[in-house]
């Protein structure tokens, strides 16, 4: 890295603040953080980061930078933006390197309980907030870890889980009671959570695969991201992967294609309906991939497969153009790729009977409908994450569970 004065420098410190105002979804301190690595105050630049946001870390690694604090720097109209991301990081592994932590203050218990139902990264930073202002709060897991997304999601050549790990215990040391291996809607309703605590929060994500059928025929080897990555990130390898086929454009099906290379498939590619001007995988992720030795095809779309004794041999594509931002079909010009497994990463939604047998409303998109601060249709109850819109990344999720803990506080 270089001299992280030089890079700090680069900020004009705007009175605007777009990068903050505009670009950051979680509104952090940019220019306030970066004054301070300028006066070599690493220690107070810390602490304006953590104060604002825990997941700080986790942030500067993952967060797609180059459309949010970066895409919104002032400097990046006509020159290169302030490296944001780089210098977030830079602080955080300094605090690391020097053991040095921000006391989490606490205040005194208030007699009020929120139930938090799912742990990913809304639901950890709405439980964290409460905390702080003297709640008790229960986390209810479907799963047998804590994390959500984090946890099984992503994997950890792209974010170490002892950063995941950290943020989990910061939030244990405040008093959280977790109960894994509960599931919504099955072993908890929630008519109960409602009678039994103050407020709840849903974030639940999203959790139905978006697939399609390819064959009239059942066969083996076919995945959603979801499960394809969580086998992954439990170490839980799938054997004979053999030819690999991911479906989609995403960082899910960059995630998938480089989780398939070090799960020892033979060979990997990655086949998008859309151009790379439409591809909304980032181009790190997608450069990082390429580098893995998965081949990328872009204007292709896969239309059926072809199996022997219920088995996959191949999949028929064809190319397509995009007129009018929609991906269309060129006739004649089919063609085949050899393929021994089939992972979709089109998309995830969240689980609509569920929702709907709960009493919970969704909008016209599918996604839970909320307020300003989360609350759902029914009082007292709220939701933040995947399960209330498309383009909830983790660092909007993580706004999304601060801006429901502030409506729980409002009430």
């Amino acid at each position: 890295m270089k001299d992280v004065k030089e890079i700090a420098n680069w900020c004009l410190n705007c009175k605007d603040r777009p990068c903050k105002e505009l670009g950051c979804p979680l509104k952090t301190n940019i220019p306030e953080f970066i004054a301070e690595i300028k006066k070599e105050n690493y220690k107070e630049a810390y602490k304006i980061l953590i104060e604002n946001n825990i997941f700080s870390h986790i942030c500067s690694i993952i967060c797609p930078k180059e459309e949010q604090c970066e895409g919104s720097c002032v400097r990046g109209i006509k020159q290169t933006s302030t490296k944001i991301g780089e210098l977030e990081r830079f602080v955080n592994e300094w605090a690391i390197e020097n053991n040095f932590n921000i006391k989490i203050n606490k205040k005194e218990k208030n007699g009020k309980k929120v139930a938090i139902v799912g742990s990913g990264p809304a639901g950890m930073e709405c439980a964290f907030e409460l905390l702080k202002n003297g709640y008790d709060v229960t986390i209810f897991e479907k799963e047998d870890s804590v994390g959500g997304l984090l946890t099984y999601g992503i994997p950890d050549f792209r974010l170490p889980k002892k950063y995941v790990n950290n943020i989990i215990s910061k939030i244990e040391e405040l008093g959280v009671n977790i109960k894994t291996g509960v599931e919504f809607g099955k072993d908890i309703k929630l008519k109960d959570l409602i009678k039994d605590y103050d407020a709840v929060f849903l974030g639940t994500g999203a959790e139905k695969s978006s697939i399609y059928k390819l064959s009239e025929e059942q066969f083996e080897k076919k995945y959603n991201s979801d499960e394809f990555m969580k086998s992954y990130n439990e170490n839980k390898y799938i054997n004979e992967l053999g030819t690999v086929i991911v479906i989609g454009g995403g960082n899910v099906a960059i995630d998938s294609a480089r989780a398939s290379v070090k799960m020892g498939a033979k060979k990997v590619k990655i086949l998008y309906r859309r151009d790379r001007e439409h591809m909304p995988a980032r181009e790190t992720e997608l450069k990082d991939c390429i580098e893995d030795g998965v081949e990328v095809k872009f204007l292709t779309r896969v239309v059926s497969a072809n199996l022997e004794l219920g088995k996959l041999k191949s999949v028929n594509c064809i190319k397509t153009e995009i007129k009018d931002e929609l991906a269309t079909d060129i006739e004649n010009t089919e063609f085949v790729e050899e393929a021994d497994t089939i992972v979709f990463a089109i998309g995830l939604k969240p689980d609509k009977g569920l929702l709907e047998q709960e009493g919970v409303k969704l909008n016209d998109w599918g996604y839970i409908d909320i307020d300003q601060y989360g609350q759902t249709n029914i009082k007292n109850v709220y939701a933040g994450g995947d399960n209330t819109g498309s383009r909830a990344t983790v660092c909007r999720a993580i706004a999304a569970g601060k801006r429901a803990a502030i409506g729980i506080m409002k009430r």
